[in-house]
């Protein structure tokens, strides 16, 4: 007696599960992403100039203006010479883009790690890496390991230094956002307020007018302010290291961008290949040890 309802229920399924195979035959169906992201000129790939860049074809790279040497020359990003502007078109050229499809753009230093849509694909401009900074933007690998430096006067008290405490009671200066100014604030400590320059330049014209005792740049900056700049003043030291791991300078992207990845790999290969060593040689030489003080 049951065999009936049985049979009844078993045909009423077969009938479901017909009507469910056709409704998802027509369905759409999820797009296979990955098929979707090689396909695509501008995914998650690094082809060679065909990057997500912000003009197609181009590579838009920003600095600051001035562009101090050692890292440029001449006030000219464009021309491929100091360290920096060399670095940038090498970069460019791993990317696949050659000095014609380079395009340089002013931006100031702080608003260049700034939170905020950005107007280039990178940035060089002595930017230290920091967990700070990546809360706003995204880095490259570094491509330099840098240290800070003090800067006085030939012949002051400044110049006499030979420890971290002995800048304590000096008036310190370093230009604002800065890893310089930071090492004054959180290394040095000084008992008076150190003064910030919104540009390195400034800093440089204060040290000139006995304004302030000292300034703190990277050490490749000190050896240039000290032969091209300020020839009566010398470089007393450079700090160590905090946190045992050495402070680098990186390029800066938008944050979340898709050319990061492709950017550091870059980074990466100049550095394997004995590219940046070679640059640096090249560029920096004149940037040579320093004491340091502890």
């Amino acid at each position: 007696m049951h065999l009936a309802p049985r049979a009844l229920r078993r045909a009423v399924a077969a009938a479901t599960i017909a009507l469910l195979a056709t409704a998802v035959g027509c369905a759409p169906q999820p797009e296979d992403k990955t098929s979707d992201t090689a396909s695509g000129s501008t995914g998650n790939t690094c082809a060679k100039g065909k990057l997500a860049t912000h003009t197609s074809g181009k590579l838009t790279i920003a600095t600051d203006e001035p562009a101090y040497e050692p890292w440029f020359k001449d006030d000219k990003p464009a021309n491929g010479e100091g360290f920096e502007s060399a670095v940038a078109y090498a970069v460019a050229k791993q990317l696949g883009y050659d000095k014609s499809a380079v395009v340089w753009q002013s931006v100031p230093f702080n608003k260049a790690f700034a939170p905020g849509v950005k107007t280039f694909d990178f940035d060089i401009n002595q930017v230290s890496i920091s967990a700070e900074r990546k809360k706003a933007v995204d880095f490259s690998s570094g491509y330099y390991d840098v240290r800070q430096a003090v800067v006085a006067l030939k012949g002051s008290k400044a110049a006499k230094a030979t420890s971290v405490a002995d800048l304590k009671g000096l008036k310190l200066g370093a230009q604002v956002g800065t890893t310089s100014l930071n090492y004054i604030s959180d290394v040095v400590k000084p008992s008076q307020e150190a003064a910030a320059f919104s540009k390195n330049d400034q800093a440089v014209s204060a040290l000139k007018n006995g304004q302030v005792d000292a300034i703190v740049v990277d050490l490749p900056t000190a050896f240039y302010i000290t032969s091209a700049q300020v020839t009566n003043a010398e470089v007393v030291g450079q700090f160590e290291n905090q946190g045992g791991t050495p402070e680098q300078f990186g390029l800066v992207l938008d944050k979340g961008s898709d050319l990061t990845s492709c950017v550091s790999s870059a980074v990466d290969a100049l550095r394997e290949d004995g590219t940046l060593a070679k640059l640096e040689k090249q560029w920096l030489s004149d940037a040579v040890d320093a004491p340091v003080l502890k």
